[in-house]
């Protein structure tokens, strides 16, 4: 296990280090995105003016007040809690994420599926994971909303968070093939099978 601090935005070669159960503290940019973003982004065609090539996206969907601009607030909006959202349902949006917009580390909750992990392993990048009910931590790592696009999303706009010390975060999958959950449900059902055989419960 090693602990990498990378400044965003990183390059193949960077996200290509990263092994599961290294951990990962982030610095400089993030960007909120969640189901709606991508759902207009890859489905019906809209674009972005924000560069993503060699970034990480979070999954959420913030909290927010909207605010005067101001230099503390240059996109008019004040952080109020910047939690994490379970990425499962979001498995299909993996792939256009690197393979159109340059995306290398995908951060969220509860892990995702094999074309992400194949889609990591094809582009370099790998899946961060958050422990559900951290979000009040987490809002204090994001020092302020530093602009937002498709922001008629609202809350699922695409956000632009600037960050300090975002981790330090679990290496979950990466572009080797590794992946965590992966590993605990083989583990699992080896159990699961040696405990049924314990009992002499007969399985298929």
């Amino acid at each position: 296990m090693a602990h990498y601090e990378l400044s965003m935005p990183i390059t193949e070669a960077q996200a290509r280090q990263l092994r599961i159960n290294d951990t990962v503290t982030l610095e400089t940019t993030l960007y909120g995105i969640r189901d709606a973003t991508q759902i207009h982004m890859f489905d019906r065609g809209r674009t972005t003016r924000f560069d993503l090539n060699g970034h990480a996206v979070i999954h959420t969907a913030p909290n927010v007040k909207k605010v005067e601009k101001s230099d503390a607030y240059p996109a008019g909006y004040m952080p109020i809690c910047i939690g994490t959202t379970t990425s499962d349902r979001m498995e299909r949006f993996t792939r256009p994420l690197m393979e159109k917009n340059g995306v290398r580390i995908v951060i969220g909750k509860g892990g995702l599926r094999e074309d992400s992990l194949a889609a990591f392993q094809e582009f370099g990048g790998a899946y961060l994971a958050i422990v559900g009910g951290t979000a009040a931590l987490e809002t204090t790592w994001i020092t302020q909303i530093e602009d937002v696009d498709l922001d008629d999303l609202n809350p699922e706009s695409l956000w632009k968070f600037r960050i300090e010390n975002f981790g330090p975060l679990l290496v979950a999958m990466d572009s080797h093939g590794g992946s965590l959950y992966n590993t605990v449900n083989h583990d699992t059902q080896a159990r699961r099978a040696s405990v049924l055989a314990s009992l002499g419960v007969k399985t298929p």
